[in-house]
């Protein structure tokens, strides 16, 4: 560079970056590079080695002040341990307590949450107190149960009871997707399923804790808030007006998300910096419009940092009603630093302010760096703020034109353009910023996305301006005009979303390599801190982003973690499934990542004496699952021979003929015994979750397997070695078990009527 570019010219624009703050704007970035690091570990780092670490470093750096180059990289070390060191620290905190394996109990606990949701079914939030028809050892302290019926004076606080399917959460659909039993681990969830019938209100005896009373009372406060919308909206308008006030999202209907999903405008569900930034900025205009009609105050007053306050303290409110979910909190953070450097009479949209948000919620909880959101909310913010400053650069140096004549109708028209310019600069910027992350995180994009936000933020802002105006008249009972005018505006939101996903094209684009998404981060980086023509450094790494993008293996066959379902591609376009009813939300995932559209259900042969595993080979490649007498094969594009069993004495007639078997029974031994031959079991899936396999070119070499886990050994995941099946042992008989009799009630048939069967 310095050949290229000349030495005082690269010092120059470095030296002028540090003088300008670039130094503190990478903070962040290190930051979150070392919770990334510490999530991505195969085991768990010793507290001791990072604490010393972090003290050394942080003394070398103090030490070293006066040489700038290494201060500034054992700043950046220093920086890399303290990020894995958060994560450390979040996860000791966290309770754990993941439930195992499934398994029927009575369950007792008090109602957290209370979400209707769209398919009549009502979602329970409990925090445990007691199991029991077994007790259970190590219950989790929280659970997440639905219900068909539910007793109609439940509420948040409530103590109910009832005999429940208890689930522990799933790990990875496919090696490198989305990890269930992560998310659930840092949310506290330690078990989902539901409830065997309708669960019944009970009485507990002795004092309920001021954290739990506080927290009952907001969360009642939603749910009469919700029900007040939903009886004043109703319909699907209703359940999403309830999600933007109370962010109650469990009831809007599947079709609705689907659509908002595929047109790019499902964010706007999501209570997060756009909400924030329209309450805030809703709650400052009408305040500043107010004190504009007291002219004499407003000279003598800071009518703007009353404003500021008032708006802080207007989305603590939003924030605390809209159940403080992790992307709300984020954002609460960023637009809270921002109002307060208005009150410290601060640029209030600046990068440092970001990167002070940033900080704050990468050292509060590190595990959200991994995820979506926090990606895809902080790239967008960046490379916008990073926009808006290189255009006021370009403007400070260009002369400015001079003003036209134009009449009323022109002011309006070239006022209506520069609204409109400006928002399809913000959308083409913040999809830009996001779009590879979204790829990589859901292996989807919505190509309309642009006109699609272009056509629903003027509706958006609308609504929440309706919004923020009917949860101000709520309390006085005068809420009604404000939310049929939001009714009214979701519904043209809704028509737009709908009228653009049916000519939207498939949004399905297959699996983009971790690499890409790396190099990308790093120029977003570069190009959003740099104030200089130091922004340039960018384009070497968006193109090597580019390039390496497809560098990512395809798997040949997919399989899911409890071994029931096996897939592979059989054509371009078409994806053979072991099972005729396979899981939908595993199968959703798998399409997409394989980017394909058509499932291939299997084929009943039984009664077919020459379609056989032991003729597979006589048939042609690509030749979906066939299945007989508890085993089915299939036929991979490369000739390789797929085979699923339901026991190795079953399995063990494909040895001659299969590259890969898949047995679900965990104590099923490998019934081949030949290195050529790959056989999973039940066990290995149980150990280390879902699997992908790759077809080697070579025909006498063994397939290539990768598990979801390997052999990371994380908390998230340590319930998995205690699960029968990870033991390699058979699933325990099933056994009545005899209720002790209880006293009669409306609900006793729900688990009575039935013989209760305990499953560890």
């Amino acid at each position: 560079m310095r050949k290229l570019i000349g030495r005082d010219l690269f010092a120059k624009a470095i030296a002028l970056e540090f003088d300008r703050g670039m130094a503190f704007l990478f903070a962040p970035v290190f930051l979150g590079a070392g919770a990334t690091i510490y999530f991505s570990l195969d085991h768990e780092p010793a507290f001791a080695q990072l604490i010393a670490g972090c003290l050394a470093l942080a003394v070398v750096a103090l030490l070293l002040r006066s040489r700038p180059a290494v201060h500034l990289a054992v700043t950046t070390a220093l920086l890399l341990v303290l990020g894995v060191l958060a994560g450390k620290v979040e996860t000791w905190r966290m309770p754990g307590g993941m439930l195992a394996a499934q398994v029927s109990t009575s369950v007792t606990g008090r109602v957290v949450s209370v979400e209707p949701m769209a398919s009549g079914r009502t979602r329970l939030t409990l925090d445990v107190i007691d199991t029991e028809r077994p007790k259970l050892r190590y219950q989790p302290e929280r659970v997440r149960l639905s219900a068909l019926a539910m007793p109609a004076d439940i509420r948040a606080g409530s103590i109910v009871s009832g005999y429940a399917r208890l689930m522990p959460p799933a790990g990875p659909v496919r090696p490198g997707g989305y990890d269930f039993s992560f998310e659930s681990y840092f949310d506290g969830i330690g078990a989902t399923g539901f409830f065997m019938g309708k669960p019944r209100v009970v009485a507990l005896e002795g004092s309920t804790p001021l954290s739990t009373r506080l927290s009952v009372a907001i969360e009642t406060a939603r749910e009469t808030i919700a029900d007040r919308i939903r009886a004043s909206i109703g319909g699907p308008e209703g359940e999403i007006a309830a999600a933007l006030i109370v962010g109650v999202r469990a009831g809007i209907p599947d079709s609705v998300n689907e659509a908002m999903r595929r047109t790019g405008i499902y964010h706007i569900i999501s209570i997060s910096g756009l909400h924030m930034a329209l309450v805030a900025g809703t709650v400052m205009f009408l305040l500043r419009g107010a004190f504009a009609l007291f002219p004499d105050f407003s000279a003598r007053r800071p009518v703007k940092k009353y404003a500021a306050f008032a708006a802080l303290c207007s989305i603590s409110a939003y924030l605390a009603i809209s159940g403080v979910v992790v992307a709300a909190e984020r954002s609460f953070i960023m637009l809270s630093v921002m109002l307060i450097a208005v009150l410290f009479d601060r640029a209030a949209l600046s990068m440092r302010n970001l990167a002070i948000s940033a900080m704050i919620v990468i050292l509060t909880a590190p595990h959200e760096v991994v995820g979506p959101s926090f990606q895809m909310s902080f790239a967008a913010t960046a490379a916008l703020i990073g926009a808006y400053a290189a255009w006021a650069q370009r403007r400070e140096v260009m002369p400015a034109p001079a003003p036209q004549a134009r009449s009323f109708a022109g002011f309006l028209a070239h006022k209506s353009l520069i609204a409109v310019a400006g928002m399809a600069a913000t959308s083409i910027i913040a999809g830009l910023a996001t779009a590879l992350f979204a790829v990589w995180h859901f292996q989807r994009v919505s190509p309309l996305s642009l006109f699609a936000n272009l056509a629903v933020m003027p509706v958006v802002s609308f609504v929440m301006l309706a919004a923020v105006l009917s949860a101000i008249a709520m309390p006085f009972g005068a809420d009604g005009p404000f939310l049929y005018a939001m009714g009214k505006g979701l519904t043209v939101m809704m028509a737009i979303a709908d009228w653009i996903s049916v000519r939207s094209p498939v949004d399905g684009v297959g699996l983009v390599s971790t690499q890409s998404v790396l190099f990308v981060a790093v120029a977003l980086a570069i190009g959003a801190m740099a104030t200089t023509w130091l922004r340039l450094l960018a384009v070497p790494f968006v193109l090597a982003g580019l390039v390496v993008m497809g560098n990512v293996e395809t798997p040949d066959v997919l399989i899911s973690e409890d071994a029931r379902l096996v897939a592979l591609p059989i054509t371009g376009d078409e994806l053979a499934v072991s099972r005729a009813r396979p899981n939908p939300f595993t199968l959703d995932n798998w399409r997409r990542a394989l980017n394909v559209e058509t499932t291939i259900l299997p084929e009943d042969v039984s009664n077919d004496a020459e379609l056989t595993v032991e003729n597979a080979l006589d048939m042609p490649p690509g030749m979906p699952f066939l299945c007989a007498r508890r085993m089915c094969f299939a036929r991979h594009m490369s000739g390789a021979v797929v085979v699923t069993a339901a026991s190795a004495d079953i399995a063990k007639s494909a040895c001659g003929v299969a590259s890969l078997i898949v047995i679900d029974d965990a104590t099923a031994p490998d019934p081949c015994n030949d290195p050529a031959v790959l056989v999973v079991t039940k066990q290995d899936l149980a150990r280390v979750g879902s699997a992908a396999v790759r077809f080697d070119s070579s025909a006498d070499k063994p397939a290539n397997i990768l598990f979801a886990l390997d052999i990371k050994d994380r908390p998230w995941h340590a319930q998995r070695g205690f699960t029968r099946e990870a033991r390699g042992l058979p699933p325990r008989p099933e056994k009545a078990f005899k209720s002790k009799p209880r006293p009669t009630n409306s609900n006793r048939s729900a688990y009575s009527d039935k013989p209760v069967f305990r499953k560890l």
